[in-house]
C-alpha cells in the first residue's frame, strides 16, 4: 500500500460523475497529494492503480478498492437503536467507503495543513459527524435509498450539473469530450473539498469553543449567559449542559451592539426555552426604547429570538425584562 510521501495513482470510471466518486476521489487526493488521477473503464488500468473508486468491481480497503455495484454487495453503516427499536445503518456508496477509511486521514492531514492540534477523540467526533451530517445523504442519493434534497437542491444535485451536455459536447472529438468531462470532474472536486473542509472548520471550532462556553460568566441568577466573543458556537453546550440558561449575550459582529439570543430546545430548533415579549417584536431603536425603557435598544426580531442593545449593560437589562413575571406573561 502507498503512503502519503509516494505518487499515488487514483482511478475512477470516466463518463459522467456523480457526487460520490467525486467525493471519494477527493478525498483521497487530499490524503495523498502526489497523486495522478486517472479516469476509465480500461480493466488494465483499474488493476495497476493504487486506489479505484466507483468503479472495478470491488469493495476491499485494504487494497484501495472502493466500488459497490458489483452482485452481492451489502456494506452498510452499523445499525443502531432508536426507542428500542433497530434501525438499519445507511448502505454505503463510494463517497462512505473512502470516507470510512480515510475520513481520519483527512481530517489529520487537513488540520496539520491549518495549523491545529486535534486530539484522537476529537479527530474521532469530526470523522463521525461528517458522516452524519454529509457523507451518508451523498450516500442516500447516489444508491436510490432516498431523495434527501429534491429538485437540484442538495450537494449531490448540484454537482451532476457539472456534468456536460450534449449541446456541449455537440462537434467534439472523443478526446476534445473527455478532456472537457475530466476538467469538470476536477471543478466538481475543487467545490466539494471546499464545502467539507469548510465542515471540518466549523467542527473544530465548536470543539475548540467548548471550555470557553463552559466557563463564561452567568448573569441575572444564572438564567443568562455572556459570551466576551461573538461568533462563538454554543448551542450544543448549553442546550445539552445549561437547561437554566435562557438567553445568551455576546457581542455582534460589527462590534457596534450586543445581542441577547434565546435558546432552542434542541440544536436546529426553532422552538425557543423562552422567547422574547411579544410587545418587542419587530421594534427597532425609538419604538423598543419607548416600550422596555432601554435606552439605547436596537431592535427585536419579529419572531423574537433576537435582539440588541449598544452597549452590554443594556442588553443585560433586556435580559432583565424578558425575564420578569410580567414579561413572561405577555410572550
Amino acid at each position: 500500500m502507498t503512503d502519503a510521501n509516494t505518487t499515488t495513482t487514483i482511478a475512477t470510471h470516466s463518463g459522467s460523475f456523480h457526487a460520490d466518486d467525486v467525493f471519494g476521489v477527493g478525498i483521497l487526493m487530499g490524503v495523498f497529494p502526489s497523486h495522478t488521477l486517472i479516469r476509465t473503464r480500461k480493466q488494465e488500468l483499474i488493476e495497476t492503480a493504487d486506489f479505484v473508486v466507483d468503479v472495478g468491481g470491488t469493495w476491499d480497503a485494504a487494497t484501495g478498492r472502493f466500488d459497490h455495484h458489483q452482485r452481492g454487495f451489502d456494506g452498510a453503516r452499523p445499525a443502531h437503536e432508536v426507542d428500542g427499536t433497530t434501525i438499519p445503518g445507511v448502505g454505503y456508496a463510494s463517497a462512505g467507503l473512502v470516507w470510512t477509511a480515510h475520513g481520519t486521514a483527512y481530517v489529520k492531514a487537513w488540520s496539520s495543513a491549518q495549523g491545529h492540534t486535534l486530539d484522537a477523540q476529537a479527530v474521532e467526533d469530526i470523522v463521525r459527524s461528517i458522516d452524519h451530517s454529509l457523507v451518508q445523504y451523498l450516500d442516500i442519493v447516489d444508491t436510490g435509498q432516498g431523495d434527501v434534497s429534491p429538485g437540484i437542491f442538495g450537494l449531490s444535485s448540484l454537482i451532476a450539473q457539472l456534468n456536460t451536455h450534449w449541446m456541449e459536447e455537440k462537434g467534439m472529438g472523443q478526446d476534445t469530450k473527455a478532456q472537457l468531462q475530466e476538467t469538470r470532474f476536477r471543478e466538481a472536486i475543487a467545490i466539494t473539498r471546499k464545502f467539507l473542509d469548510h465542515a471540518i472548520s466549523k467542527k473544530v471550532a465548536q470543539i475548540s469553543a467548548v471550555d470557553t462556553v463552559r466557563a463564561a460568566p452567568r448573569l441575572v441568577g444564572g438564567r443568562v449567559l455572556h459570551l466576551q466573543e461573538g461568533g462563538m458556537p454554543w448551542t450544543r453546550v448549553v442546550v445539552d449542559e445549561m437547561p437554566e440558561v435562557m438567553f445568551v449575550i455576546y457581542p455582534d459582529s460589527d462590534g457596534d451592539q450586543y445581542q441577547i439570543k434565546t435558546v432552542p430546545v434542541e440544536p436546529g430548533s426553532f422552538t425557543a426555552r423562552m422567547d422574547l415579549p411579544q410587545s418587542w417584536a419587530g421594534l427597532r431603536n425609538e419604538e423598543l426604547a419607548t416600550v422596555t425603557g432601554v435606552a439605547d435598544s436596537v431592535f427585536c426580531h419579529l419572531n423574537l429570538f433576537i435582539g440588541g442593545a449598544r452597549s452590554f449593560e443594556g442588553a443585560v437589562r433586556l435580559a432583565e425584562l424578558a425575564l420578569a413575571p410580567q414579561a413572561a406573561g405577555s410572550a
